[in-house]
């Protein structure tokens, strides 16, 4: 599948293609013709940038059918769509994988992702397409799993010519226009495009194989940097108005002078006292109660460090002992059945003090109590695996909107700070 003598571009043939492609996958259509066609002798096929132009080989037109052809429009946009070349900018910096040969193992895994399950219900498998099993890799997987599990050597030795382009791996292509060539959309359009692409999948549930229903969700609900997030919450609650603040004498108000006998107590702000409920129901792992505690570590920060402002209660269908922050290691997470946050709220806010920011670590699998509880209140929502085989091993927080929503409805309008963890 190298480039032929050079030949007029049929164009007929080439667009006849992407209506069929458009046909056997109609939720695809969007970003199929959102693509820009530029003719070019220097690719091997067809292939991609990221600014969405699609670069067509004249004789790889003449010599495939269009049924093949039509699975290489889909194949290519699909490289797009899930963001083949920012994924493989960010794996490249994380592992620090440089020079083209490391583009050309991405290039393939991203291929891998797509192939598993791309073709069948009209849409014909091109020749020379890779998939995992031709690799002896599993299906199902995501590029970055399948960077993991292959090298280049005896069996990609025959793949050597593969380039979708640096929409597929990242690197930019001499055939590249480049981001103020002609006929690229910009960043705001290109997202239009996916989110158009997405709600024609959520639409028609059942039509899309689990992988594209999978990218659909996430692109609805993308993973948070849960992190900043509940930070900003804690800090955000922890300095609101009423949090914190208390009428003293010890310092007598200046509206005293007003009031001849008598003394006014002043407004006085003092620092704030967390209570935090951790779920330790049987649903939770061990490593979600390892970053609950991480993250109790982190609010004592956020409140100025004072430890004695901080209280940790365990909870699973029943509340346990209300624990004094000392060590965040020495905190006994006791439970293990079912799941009952709201004897946790209970007593949380039956302490004395009572708290003035009140944050659960959760999985979300709980009733919610069915009014606002009477402090700034903070939920965080362990991170949920999808019910996909794809990628066991790396959780993804998109997986767990379906908590989100339900703890929308349960909660009303109490709950307004919630965050993925």
């Amino acid at each position: 599948m190298r480039p032929d003598a050079p030949g007029a571009l049929d164009l007929d043939k080439l667009y006849t293609a992407r209506l069929h492609a458009a046909r056997v996958r109609p939720y695809l259509a969007t970003a199929l013709f959102a693509l820009h066609t530029v003719e070019s002798r220097l690719v091997p096929t067809m292939a991609v940038d990221r600014h969405w132009r699609c670069y067509v080989s004249p004789a790889f037109v003449d010599r495939t059918p269009v049924e093949e052809l039509a699975a290489v429009w889909v194949h290519e946009v699909s490289h797009l769509l899930r963001d083949h070349h920012g994924r493989s900018d960010r794996v490249a910096r994380e592992r620090g994988l440089t020079g083209p040969g490391e583009r050309l193992r991405m290039n393939i895994a991203a291929d891998c992702e797509i192939n598993d399950d791309a073709f069948g219900d009209g849409l014909v498998r091109p020749e020379g397409a890779v998939e995992p099993v031709s690799l002896g890799l599993p299906e199902g997987e995501l590029m970055e799993d399948y960077l993991r599990r292959f090298r280049l050597g005896p069996y990609t030795q025959s793949l050597s010519w593969l380039d979708c382009g640096s929409g597929a791996d990242g690197l930019d292509r001499d055939w590249d226009l480049g981001p103020d060539g002609a006929h690229g959309l910009s960043e705001q359009e290109r997202d239009a495009v996916r989110f158009r692409v997405a709600q024609g999948i959520t639409g028609r549930p059942g039509n899309a194989p689990k992988g594209w229903r999978r990218w659909a969700e996430e692109a609805f609900h993308p993973p948070q940097a849960w992190r900043q997030l509940l930070g900003a919450a804690v800090r955000s609650a922890a300095s609101g108005s009423g949090a914190g603040e208390d009428y003293l004498y010890g310092r007598p108000s200046r509206r005293s002078a007003g009031v001849p006998g008598a003394v006014l107590p002043s407004l006085r702000r003092r620092p704030p006292r967390v209570s935090v409920v951790i779920d330790t129901s049987g649903s939770v792992s061990d490593a979600e109660l390892g970053s609950a505690l991480l993250e109790v570590a982190a609010i004592s920060r956020a409140v100025g460090g004072r430890r004695d402002l901080v209280s940790v209660l365990t909870c699973d269908a029943a509340a346990r002992v209300v624990h004094p922050l000392c060590r965040a290691e020495g905190i006994l997470l006791l439970g293990g059945g079912g799941t009952d946050l709201r004897t946790g709220f209970g007593k949380a806010l039956r302490a004395r003090p009572r708290p003035d920011v009140l944050v659960a670590l959760t999985d979300g699998q709980t009733p919610w109590p069915d009014a606002r509880p009477p402090c700034r209140t903070v939920v965080g929502l362990f991170p949920r695996q999808h019910a996909s085989p794809r990628s066991p091993q790396v959780p993804r927080t998109s997986g767990i909107s379906s908590a989100f929503q339900r703890l929308a409805k349960e909660c009303g309008a109490w709950c307004r700070a919630p965050v993925c963890l």
